[in-house]
């Protein structure tokens, strides 16, 4: 089953015997075995019982709370993984050091190659001219084997971004939708809110994958450090923005799956936001992504997306750790 979202305000997620049951307006609206949960979203308000919370800890089971538009809250977690030898070579590669660099480059190589690839493949199927998007991304993605600072990196992966999202709106084949720049906070139209919004359940993901390979998530190389933010998790999602995010809301809204009234808009803040339906229809494609196959380039075996975050933290691992010579992103064709 993978993650399990909880939408619906005013919800009461139990346990009875082993298996997780979410109650609401007296009916039950998911009972499910623990054996098939790897990980717990609430999007909203939910009461949690302290049986359900136990079990959740004791099987290593993340629960998540965030805002209705997919704003992070917190997190409660199980006990820190015990192999301190990961969080001892993280913590030694920290800084501006050859490993740290490395990885950085790792980081946005990867991200920058996987959008080069999305425009590409848009070209060669008629949508549009995107060479000159293609270009300034080859551009940004020369250089990054040879820079050696990591704000030069940081440079490049923000000029290879910009030159991508220059191109974003000529990814979207329906007329109903449309994008201009990237806005963050808040999202004032409907692709950056499902861009937001599917970032935020990425970040959740990936960092439920680095606390199980051993992480301290918030020490990060490609982001820095900030109070709270969860800078590892944020530089390995990197890769798997285009993967896994900006390619499954291009599909939604090119095959139709969302429609404008899956959207609201608040009147003072202008930001846009999900309807209760849209948000259900949203939270469906993402863990079909999530859980879709495809062959891993250094592992040569077919994996999901959701085994694909582990993968490249275990990866990360035995290169921080010098029981490999590189750090291999993420690249699809």
């Amino acid at each position: 089953m993978g993650t399990v979202y909880i939408s619906t305000d005013d919800a009461f997620i139990g346990k009875t015997d082993e298996r997780l049951r979410v109650r609401a307006n007296k009916e039950t609206l998911l009972d499910v075995p623990m054996i098939k949960v790897d990980g717990v979203v609430v999007l909203g308000r939910a009461t949690v019982s302290p049986a359900a919370m136990i079990e959740l800890l004791e099987r290593k089971i993340p629960l998540s709370f965030m805002t209705g538009t997919g704003r992070f809250l917190g997190r409660l977690e199980p006990e820190l993984n015990k192999n301190i030898f990961v969080r001892a070579a993280q913590w030694q590669a920290a800084g501006e050091s050859a490993q740290a660099v490395h990885v950085v480059q790792g980081f946005v190589r990867g991200k920058l190659k996987s959008y080069r690839n999305l425009l590409l493949r848009a070209q060669r199927e008629g949508n549009a001219d995107l060479s000159a998007g293609i270009v300034r991304l080859e551009q940004a993605i020369a250089p990054i084997g040879k820079t050696l600072k990591i704000d030069s990196l940081r440079g490049l992966e923000g000029s290879g971004s910009a030159a991508y999202f220059t191109h974003f709106n000529r990814l979207i084949r329906n007329d109903s939708f449309s994008f201009t720049t990237r806005r963050r906070r808040p999202p004032t139209d409907p692709v950056n809110a499902l861009l937001s919004f599917g970032y935020s359940l990425l970040t959740h993901d990936v960092q439920g994958a680095i606390n199980i390979v051993g992480f301290d998530p918030y020490l990060g190389y490609l982001h820095t450090q900030r109070y709270g933010r969860p800078s590892l998790a944020l530089d390995l999602m990197e890769e798997f923005r285009p993967l896994v995010v900006d390619a499954m809301v291009l599909s939604a809204l090119n095959k139709k799956a969302l429609c404008p009234d899956d959207f609201s808009q608040e009147p003072i803040s202008r930001a846009v936001s999900l309807s209760e339906e849209g948000r259900r229809k949203f939270l469906r494609l993402y863990e079909l992504k999530k859980q879709s196959k495809f062959k891993h380039p250094v592992m040569g075996r077919q994996c999901t997306y959701q085994e694909a975050f582990e993968i490249q933290a275990r990866l990360l691992a035995k290169y921080l750790m010098a029981e490999t010579e590189l750090y291999p992103p993420l690249v699809l064709k």
